[in-house]
Protein backbone atom coordinates (compact mmCIF):
# COMPACT_ATOMS: atom_id res chain seq x y z
CA UNK A 1 0.00 0.00 0.00
CA UNK A 2 1.81 3.45 -0.98
CA UNK A 3 1.86 5.96 1.73
CA UNK A 4 0.21 8.79 1.77
CA UNK A 5 2.30 12.21 1.61
CA UNK A 6 0.78 13.34 5.43
CA UNK A 7 2.00 10.39 6.71
CA UNK A 8 5.78 10.99 5.04
CA UNK A 9 5.61 14.45 6.45
CA UNK A 10 4.66 13.19 9.76
CA UNK A 11 7.75 10.36 9.79
CA UNK A 12 10.05 12.92 9.22
CA UNK A 13 8.47 15.45 11.43
CA UNK A 14 9.18 12.29 14.13
CA UNK A 15 12.50 11.56 12.76
CA UNK A 16 13.76 15.19 13.16
CA UNK A 17 11.87 15.40 16.38
CA UNK A 18 14.06 12.17 17.95
CA UNK A 19 17.36 13.56 16.22
CA UNK A 20 17.02 16.76 17.98
CA UNK A 21 16.39 14.57 21.36
CA UNK A 22 13.25 16.41 22.27
CA UNK A 23 15.38 19.27 23.26
CA UNK A 24 14.72 21.70 20.36
CA UNK A 25 11.13 22.79 21.94
CA UNK A 26 12.69 26.11 23.45
CA UNK A 27 14.77 26.97 20.30
CA UNK A 28 11.76 27.36 17.71
CA UNK A 29 10.67 24.41 15.15
CA UNK A 30 13.58 25.29 13.10
CA UNK A 31 15.80 23.25 15.43
CA UNK A 32 13.34 20.27 14.74
CA UNK A 33 14.05 19.63 11.32
CA UNK A 34 17.15 18.67 9.76
CA UNK A 35 19.04 20.73 7.01
CA UNK A 36 18.51 18.21 4.21
CA UNK A 37 14.94 18.39 4.21
CA UNK A 38 13.46 20.26 1.07
CA UNK A 39 11.92 23.99 1.91
CA UNK A 40 8.53 22.29 1.04
CA UNK A 41 8.86 19.99 3.18
CA UNK A 42 9.71 22.00 5.96
CA UNK A 43 6.59 23.73 5.70
CA UNK A 44 4.43 20.51 5.89
CA UNK A 45 6.83 19.59 9.04
CA UNK A 46 6.36 22.87 10.84
CA UNK A 47 2.58 22.71 10.76
CA UNK A 48 2.52 18.69 11.90
CA UNK A 49 4.62 19.72 14.92
CA UNK A 50 2.62 22.97 15.90
CA UNK A 51 0.11 19.95 16.22
CA UNK A 52 2.10 17.71 17.90
CA UNK A 53 3.03 20.27 20.40
CA UNK A 54 -0.35 21.41 21.10
CA UNK A 55 -1.25 18.14 22.04
CA UNK A 56 1.64 17.35 24.93
CA UNK A 57 0.96 21.12 26.13
CA UNK A 58 1.58 20.93 30.15
CA UNK A 59 -2.13 20.38 31.47
CA UNK A 60 -3.41 19.80 34.98
CA UNK A 61 -2.42 16.92 36.92
CA UNK A 62 -4.37 13.82 36.15
CA UNK A 63 -6.22 12.12 38.46
CA UNK A 64 -3.59 8.70 39.72
CA UNK A 65 -3.77 5.81 42.07
CA UNK A 66 -2.01 6.07 45.28
CA UNK A 67 -1.46 3.65 48.17
CA UNK A 68 -3.17 4.50 51.18
CA UNK A 69 0.36 3.72 53.61
CA UNK A 70 1.78 6.01 51.52
CA UNK A 71 -0.63 9.02 52.34
CA UNK A 72 -1.03 11.12 55.73
CA UNK A 73 -3.05 13.80 56.97
CA UNK A 74 -1.88 17.17 57.14
CA UNK A 75 -1.36 18.13 60.99
CA UNK A 76 -1.93 21.52 60.42
CA UNK A 77 -5.57 20.63 59.34
CA UNK A 78 -8.08 22.76 60.94
CA UNK A 79 -10.47 19.64 61.15
CA UNK A 80 -9.62 17.70 64.60
CA UNK A 81 -13.02 15.67 65.40
CA UNK A 82 -14.39 13.32 63.05
CA UNK A 83 -17.76 12.05 63.64
CA UNK A 84 -17.48 8.39 63.84
CA UNK A 85 -20.80 7.55 63.11
CA UNK A 86 -20.86 9.16 59.72
CA UNK A 87 -17.32 7.93 58.92
CA UNK A 88 -18.82 4.32 59.19
CA UNK A 89 -21.47 5.57 56.81
CA UNK A 90 -19.17 7.09 53.99
CA UNK A 91 -17.21 3.80 54.62
CA UNK A 92 -20.20 1.92 53.60
CA UNK A 93 -20.64 3.97 50.41
CA UNK A 94 -16.84 3.52 49.54
CA UNK A 95 -17.17 -0.17 49.57
CA UNK A 96 -20.10 0.30 47.32
CA UNK A 97 -19.42 2.65 44.71
CA UNK A 98 -15.40 3.41 45.30
CA UNK A 99 -13.87 7.05 45.85
CA UNK A 100 -16.41 9.37 43.60
CA UNK A 101 -13.76 12.14 44.36
CA UNK A 102 -9.98 12.06 44.09
CA UNK A 103 -7.99 13.22 47.19
CA UNK A 104 -6.00 16.60 47.10
CA UNK A 105 -2.65 15.83 47.70
CA UNK A 106 1.39 16.85 47.25
CA UNK A 107 4.43 15.06 47.45
CA UNK A 108 6.75 15.27 50.76
CA UNK A 109 9.27 13.60 50.75
CA UNK A 110 8.53 9.96 50.69
CA UNK A 111 4.82 10.21 51.35
CA UNK A 112 1.96 12.13 49.90
CA UNK A 113 0.12 14.75 52.38
CA UNK A 114 -3.90 15.23 52.12
CA UNK A 115 -4.84 19.04 51.48
CA UNK A 116 -8.38 18.19 51.28
CA UNK A 117 -10.23 14.74 51.43
CA UNK A 118 -9.15 13.19 54.98
CA UNK A 119 -12.43 12.44 55.69
CA UNK A 120 -12.74 10.25 52.30
CA UNK A 121 -9.32 8.64 53.33
CA UNK A 122 -10.33 7.89 56.95
CA UNK A 123 -13.51 6.20 55.44
CA UNK A 124 -11.19 4.73 52.82
CA UNK A 125 -8.97 2.95 55.76
CA UNK A 126 -12.23 1.84 57.18
CA UNK A 127 -13.81 0.43 54.08
CA UNK A 128 -10.51 -1.53 53.44
CA UNK A 129 -9.28 0.01 50.98
CA UNK A 130 -5.39 -0.57 49.65
CA UNK A 131 -5.56 2.45 47.53
CA UNK A 132 -7.46 5.88 46.34
CA UNK A 133 -7.57 7.97 43.57
CA UNK A 134 -5.50 11.29 44.22
CA UNK A 135 -4.98 14.56 42.87
CA UNK A 136 -0.81 15.49 43.12
CA UNK A 137 -0.41 19.25 43.27
CA UNK A 138 2.26 21.36 44.73
CA UNK A 139 0.81 24.56 47.30
CA UNK A 140 2.85 26.81 49.79
CA UNK A 141 1.86 25.89 53.16
CA UNK A 142 -0.64 28.89 53.65
CA UNK A 143 -2.53 27.78 50.30
CA UNK A 144 -2.60 24.34 51.97
CA UNK A 145 -4.25 26.25 55.20
CA UNK A 146 -6.54 28.26 52.82
CA UNK A 147 -7.75 25.09 50.77
CA UNK A 148 -8.40 22.99 53.85
CA UNK A 149 -10.25 25.48 55.56
CA UNK A 150 -12.21 26.44 53.12
CA UNK A 151 -13.61 22.94 51.89
CA UNK A 152 -14.13 22.25 55.74
CA UNK A 153 -16.37 25.18 55.74
CA UNK A 154 -18.25 24.57 52.84
CA UNK A 155 -19.41 21.23 53.98
CA UNK A 156 -19.72 22.41 57.68
CA UNK A 157 -17.49 20.20 59.07
CA UNK A 158 -15.72 22.63 61.33
CA UNK A 159 -17.29 23.30 64.92
CA UNK A 160 -17.34 26.74 65.59
CA UNK A 161 -14.04 26.64 67.76
CA UNK A 162 -12.02 24.97 65.08
CA UNK A 163 -12.95 27.20 62.56
CA UNK A 164 -11.94 30.07 64.69
CA UNK A 165 -9.00 28.68 65.53
CA UNK A 166 -8.36 28.12 61.60
CA UNK A 167 -9.17 31.91 60.94
CA UNK A 168 -6.80 33.24 64.00
CA UNK A 169 -4.02 31.32 62.27
CA UNK A 170 -4.62 32.92 58.83
CA UNK A 171 -4.34 36.11 60.48
CA UNK A 172 -1.31 35.58 62.82
CA UNK A 173 0.74 33.36 60.88
CA UNK A 174 0.41 34.80 57.37
CA UNK A 175 -0.54 38.31 58.49
CA UNK A 176 -3.27 38.20 57.23
CA UNK A 177 -5.79 41.04 58.10
CA UNK A 178 -9.85 40.30 58.51
CA UNK A 179 -11.34 41.61 55.36
CA UNK A 180 -8.82 39.58 53.56
CA UNK A 181 -9.73 36.40 55.43
CA UNK A 182 -13.68 37.08 55.29
CA UNK A 183 -12.85 37.25 51.08
CA UNK A 184 -11.10 34.37 51.13
CA UNK A 185 -13.66 32.21 52.82
CA UNK A 186 -16.91 34.34 50.97
CA UNK A 187 -18.19 35.47 54.54
CA UNK A 188 -18.49 38.86 55.81
CA UNK A 189 -16.26 40.62 57.82
CA UNK A 190 -18.54 40.74 60.61
CA UNK A 191 -19.08 36.79 60.69
CA UNK A 192 -15.10 36.68 61.33
CA UNK A 193 -14.95 39.09 64.42
CA UNK A 194 -18.01 36.82 66.17
CA UNK A 195 -16.11 33.74 65.13
CA UNK A 196 -12.80 34.99 66.84
CA UNK A 197 -14.61 36.50 70.02
CA UNK A 198 -15.30 32.64 70.87
CA UNK A 199 -11.22 32.49 71.83
CA UNK A 200 -11.54 34.72 74.11
CA UNK A 201 -14.16 32.02 76.26
CA UNK A 202 -13.01 30.14 78.98
CA UNK A 203 -11.20 26.73 77.69
CA UNK A 204 -13.93 24.63 80.04
CA UNK A 205 -16.56 26.78 77.86
CA UNK A 206 -14.66 26.08 74.71
CA UNK A 207 -14.90 23.01 74.99
CA UNK A 208 -18.36 22.22 75.72
CA UNK A 209 -18.98 24.28 72.20
CA UNK A 210 -16.26 21.56 70.44
CA UNK A 211 -18.44 18.61 71.98
CA UNK A 212 -21.63 20.33 70.60
CA UNK A 213 -22.92 21.05 74.78
CA UNK A 214 -23.65 25.00 73.67
CA UNK A 215 -24.07 26.04 70.14
CA UNK A 216 -22.30 29.04 68.60
CA UNK A 217 -25.15 31.16 69.54
CA UNK A 218 -25.14 30.72 73.65
CA UNK A 219 -21.38 30.50 73.11
CA UNK A 220 -21.58 33.86 71.97
CA UNK A 221 -24.34 35.18 74.54
CA UNK A 222 -21.94 34.52 77.57
CA UNK A 223 -18.70 35.71 76.32
CA UNK A 224 -19.20 39.36 78.25
CA UNK A 225 -18.88 37.79 81.33
CA UNK A 226 -14.92 38.38 82.16
CA UNK A 227 -14.50 35.90 85.26
CA UNK A 228 -13.90 32.37 83.79
CA UNK A 229 -15.32 30.69 86.30
CA UNK A 230 -18.22 32.26 86.40
CA UNK A 231 -18.89 31.90 82.77
CA UNK A 232 -18.11 28.35 83.41
CA UNK A 233 -20.72 28.21 85.80
CA UNK A 234 -23.28 29.83 83.67
CA UNK A 235 -22.32 27.68 80.77
CA UNK A 236 -23.11 25.08 82.95
CA UNK A 237 -26.74 26.16 83.87
CA UNK A 238 -27.42 26.81 80.02
CA UNK A 239 -26.38 23.09 79.07
CA UNK A 240 -28.01 21.60 82.26
CA UNK A 241 -31.92 23.52 82.14
CA UNK A 242 -31.52 23.72 78.16
CA UNK A 243 -32.04 27.22 77.93
CA UNK A 244 -32.53 28.10 74.26
CA UNK A 245 -30.68 31.44 73.01
CA UNK A 246 -33.24 34.01 73.69
CA UNK A 247 -33.57 32.64 77.45
CA UNK A 248 -29.28 33.05 77.78
CA UNK A 249 -29.64 36.70 76.55
CA UNK A 250 -32.52 37.49 79.34
CA UNK A 251 -30.14 35.76 81.78
CA UNK A 252 -27.19 37.73 80.38
CA UNK A 253 -29.36 41.11 80.65
CA UNK A 254 -30.63 39.92 84.82
CA UNK A 255 -27.17 39.06 85.32
CA UNK A 256 -26.00 42.91 83.90
CA UNK A 257 -28.90 44.69 85.97
CA UNK A 258 -26.98 46.40 89.34
CA UNK A 259 -28.34 44.62 92.05
CA UNK A 260 -29.87 47.03 94.44
CA UNK A 261 -29.17 47.39 98.09
CA UNK A 262 -31.27 46.68 100.54
CA UNK A 263 -33.31 49.44 102.03
CA UNK A 264 -32.10 50.22 105.77
CA UNK A 265 -35.41 49.39 108.24
CA UNK A 266 -36.19 51.77 110.48
CA UNK A 267 -34.56 51.09 114.18
CA UNK A 268 -38.04 50.82 115.34
CA UNK A 269 -39.62 48.48 113.15
CA UNK A 270 -39.86 44.86 115.16
CA UNK A 271 -42.99 47.39 116.55
CA UNK A 272 -44.06 47.25 113.34
CA UNK A 273 -43.94 43.79 112.66
CA UNK A 274 -45.60 42.92 116.18
CA UNK A 275 -48.38 45.10 115.69
CA UNK A 276 -48.85 43.14 112.20
CA UNK A 277 -49.36 40.03 114.13
CA UNK A 278 -52.07 41.61 116.50
CA UNK A 279 -54.10 42.98 113.94
CA UNK A 280 -53.39 39.72 111.50
CA UNK A 281 -55.18 38.01 114.74
CA UNK A 282 -58.03 40.33 115.44
CA UNK A 283 -59.05 40.19 111.83
CA UNK A 284 -58.62 36.65 110.75
CA UNK A 285 -56.60 37.77 107.67
CA UNK A 286 -53.27 38.65 106.95
CA UNK A 287 -52.35 42.36 107.74
CA UNK A 288 -49.25 44.01 106.12
CA UNK A 289 -47.84 47.63 107.67
CA UNK A 290 -45.78 49.34 105.49
CA UNK A 291 -44.14 51.82 107.95
CA UNK A 292 -41.77 55.17 106.52
CA UNK A 293 -38.88 56.37 108.60
CA UNK A 294 -41.10 59.95 109.51
CA UNK A 295 -43.55 56.96 111.23
CA UNK A 296 -45.66 57.43 108.29
CA UNK A 297 -47.10 54.51 106.16
CA UNK A 298 -49.87 52.62 105.04
CA UNK A 299 -52.22 49.31 106.03
CA UNK A 300 -53.05 46.53 103.32
CA UNK A 301 -55.83 44.08 104.64
CA UNK A 302 -56.04 41.37 102.33
CA UNK A 303 -59.00 38.96 101.63
CA UNK A 304 -59.90 36.05 99.44
CA UNK A 305 -63.50 36.28 98.74
CA UNK A 306 -66.32 38.85 98.56
CA UNK A 307 -67.93 37.19 101.90
CA UNK A 308 -64.33 37.64 103.54
CA UNK A 309 -64.69 41.37 102.48
CA UNK A 310 -68.11 41.43 103.96
CA UNK A 311 -66.82 40.25 107.04
CA UNK A 312 -64.01 43.04 107.61
CA UNK A 313 -66.35 45.81 106.81
CA UNK A 314 -69.08 44.37 109.14
CA UNK A 315 -65.86 44.29 111.63
CA UNK A 316 -64.86 47.24 111.09
CA UNK A 317 -68.08 49.08 111.28
CA UNK A 318 -68.84 47.87 114.75
CA UNK A 319 -65.99 50.06 115.80
CA UNK A 320 -68.03 53.33 115.82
Amino acid sequence: MATSKKETTKKTAAKASKTSGGKGLGRGLGALIREDVSESEQSQVKEVVKEVIKEVVVKEPAETMVRLSLIEPNREQPRKMFDEDSLIELSESIKMYGVLQPLLVQKKGNYYEIIAGERRWRASKLAGLKEVPVLIKDYSDQEVMEIALIENIQREDLNPIEEAQAYQRLIKDYRLKQDEVAEKVSKSRVAITNSLRLLKLDKRVQEMVIEGKLSNGQARAIIGIEDGDKQYAVAMKIFDEKLNVREVEKLMRDIDKPSKAPKALPENDFVYRDLEDKFSKIMKTQVVIKNKNNNKGKIEIEYYSQAELERIYEMLSQLD
